[in-house]
């Protein structure tokens, strides 16, 4: 493994899966307070106007050119996002942040492997095999262990 590349781009998707962790958690503190309609706003009004921020202060590059050249329904990646902040916020009070985060993990790693099979919105096709169908196995029972 390349500590360069490889191991940065692990450990950057490791922090991520720490802050998605965390930002349920924090969510759903709003979340009683506001609502879960509420709540959902809020998130995504703070990160329009941190990204706001971003681009207007020229750290991240933009090509508003290009917008024309995108698949309409990929522009829909901003409604998953509502409807994903809106379903953690919504799972973990009820289940806890160890075993919604580990159910919203179990359907992101069998999607993630179906998207790769079949090489859905661009990605190079990685074909499922026996040993990703091994890893499935063991992350679902991983995660029936922490439902316990």
């Amino acid at each position: 493994m390349n500590i360069s590349g490889e191991l940065f781009f692990l450990l950057v998707a490791v922090m991520a899966g720490v802050l998605m962790a965390v930002q349920g958690a924090m969510n759903s503190v709003v979340s009683r307070a506001l609502g879960l309609s509420g709540a959902t706003f809020i998130v995504h009004l703070t990160a329009t106007l941190i990204m706001v921020a971003v681009i207007l202060s020229g750290a991240g590059k933009t090509a508003w050119s290009n917008y024309d050249k995108v698949p309409w329904y990929d522009y829909l990646g901003g409604a998953i996002g509502v409807l994903i902040t809106y379903t953690v916020v919504m799972s973990i009070p009820k289940l806890g942040a160890a075993v919604a985060t580990t159910a919203i993990i179990v359907g992101q790693v069998l999607t993630a492997c179906l998207l790769d099979h079949f090489g859905l919105f661009g990605l190079e096709k990685m074909p499922f095999t026996w040993m990703r169908f091994l890893g499935l196995v063991l992350l679902a029972i991983g995660a029936k262990l922490i439902l316990n």
